[in-house]
């Protein structure tokens, strides 16, 4: 019952349009950081924990525009997988570096899109899967009923899902070795036995090896991409992995992709997901940057 009244609920926000749902999203917003929700509260933990320098009014304020994108985020969603992608072409304010992408679709390396959690991800990937053969990985919620919509929502423009399992790994293999294009969200936490510890904004976390054993078994291609939230729709920007990313030793690689997930976060601070528990996991010795109950 719940599931269902969830789903209902999302297929209701979806019929918003983009302005009034985030109008909605801003009320969400505020409410997160009058009422001090836990996501407000991580935000602004991770915010001092990377920016120490800042005073601690900046980072507030920081993290209270964070839970304004988030509400947004929440609200704006449901729409983009209910509706057309003529619809979210009509959206779409400006694709910065798009001959990058050009570039790479038209090689045969393969290419691989870093994507952080930063602005909509959604919107790159419904919007790169018109353009070309995107297969990512998907690990669906526990709601059964969401994880179909969502996965045949993000199935409508071509993506091909597949899941977060060796299984998966290997589809991505293949879509690079036959010169297609597959999907990382690079600055997920990883289990242990599936990262290592590398800086991001000069703090130690746990980074996905993926990308890097990707690159270095596929010989393709990485691009760092975003789709920034601005007045009446997005703006895409896509962005060079720097050379450092191909190395093969591993700490300079992981390096040089957490440089390039905190280059796009520069692009919109607010943007960016400080409301996930990043930094969870540290190094033996190291104490939690997390508050008990927060």
């Amino acid at each position: 019952m719940r599931s269902a009244l969830a789903l209902s609920l999302l297929k209701i926000i979806s019929l918003l349009p983009l302005g009034l749902a985030r109008f909605f999203g801003n009320i969400m917003g505020a409410m997160m950081t009058i009422f001090a929700t836990a996501g407000y509260k991580t935000s602004q933990q991770n915010i001092a924990h990377c920016f120490p320098d800042k005073p601690s009014q900046a980072n507030k304020a920081l993290a209270k525009a964070r839970m304004s994108h988030l509400g947004q985020a929440f609200f704006e969603t449901p729409g983009l997988w209910r509706r057309s992608s003529d619809w979210l072409q009509s959206k779409i304010i400006a694709v910065e570096g798009e001959s990058y992408l050009n570039e790479a679709i038209a090689s045969d390396r393969g290419t691989i899109l870093l994507i952080p959690h930063q602005g909509n991800w959604e919107v790159i990937g419904l919007w790169v899967a018109k353009q070309t053969a995107m297969t990512s990985l998907y690990q669906p919620p526990k709601n059964s009923q969401l994880g179909h919509w969502i996965k045949k929502s993000r199935e409508r423009t071509g993506a091909n899902l597949v899941p977060t399992s060796v299984r998966g790994v290997a589809a991505l293999l293949k879509a690079l070795g036959r010169g297609e294009t597959v999907a990382i969200l690079p600055d997920q936490q990883p289990p242990k036995a599936s990262g290592d510890f590398a800086p991001l904004f000069e703090k130690p976390a746990l980074t996905m090896t993926l990308a890097y054993n990707l690159l270095n078994r596929s010989g393709s291609q990485a691009l760092f991409c975003c789709a920034l939230r601005e007045q009446g729709g997005w703006r895409l920007k896509f962005i060079p992995a720097d050379q450092a990313i191909y190395s093969e030793d591993q700490a300079i690689s992981l390096k040089a992709m957490n440089q390039g997930v905190e280059a796009i976060a520069a692009e919109a601070f607010d943007q960016y997901q400080w409301e996930y528990k990043r930094y969870r996991t540290q190094p033996e010795g190291y104490p939690s940057i997390y508050l008990s109950g927060s």
